[in-house]
């Protein structure tokens, strides 16, 4: 049985970002590709009660500091040279997961993930300014006009909240979060562990 790895991504989350980066070289070790499932992070936390990091642990002291200093390590030991911080942050990403939504399965839907990524947390552009979103699509050769107007459109809304909702009934309760199987991996701490169970499958 071929092992099925899903990586439940939104754009606005850096720890997302990092996986992305990290994804490449667990693929090339295994051999196995992973499916990339959009989903809205706002929607996740409402449908589980959860909240940003940022929110639930604005008040408890050093671990705003813990957090920064775990973040270096793993951009370190990954070689991560590219990402900074987006000065927007928190970006409202409802657009551009939509977008995602539409490209799914089609042949530009990884030259439109690595180029949301990039611009989001390399770039740090405004990736809720709708002017913004059409510049960065047009500017990499993606049709641009199509993805937007097929965003807007009731099927791709819905597209979007059925993702979201199967992925809180799978278990899922933020992003970066991954399945391996029947397993559910949380975090970019547990990437490794996400490795380990495709071998473990494999």
């Amino acid at each position: 049985m071929a092992v099925i790895a899903e990586f439940h991504y939104d754009f606005g989350s850096p720890n997302s970002y990092f996986c992305h980066r990290v994804i490449p070289q667990i693929e090339s070790r295994t051999g196995i590709k992973f499916q990339y499932v959009p989903i809205l992070l706002g929607g996740v936390f409402k449908a589980t009660n959860n909240k940003s990091p940022m929110e639930q642990f604005a008040e408890v002291k050093n671990k705003k500091e813990y957090f920064a200093r775990e973040t270096e390590r793993f951009i370190q030991k990954h070689a991560i040279n590219k990402y900074i911080r987006n000065p927007h942050f928190p970006v409202n990403t409802l657009h551009i997961m939509r977008g995602a939504c539409y490209a799914a399965g089609k042949d530009f839907e990884a030259d439109y993930i690595e180029i949301v990524y990039q611009s989001m947390w390399e770039k740090g552009l405004k990736m809720d300014d709708p002017i913004i979103i059409q510049e960065v699509l047009k500017e990499h050769g993606l049709p641009a006009e199509e993805i937007i107007s097929a965003s807007q459109t009731s099927e791709i809304k819905q597209l979007l909240i059925d993702s979201t909702s199967s992925s809180v009934q799978k278990g899922n309760f933020g992003s970066p979060t991954f399945f391996v199987g029947e397993e559910m991996f949380f975090g970019k701490d547990r990437i490794e562990e996400v490795e380990q169970e495709i071998v473990r499958l494999r």
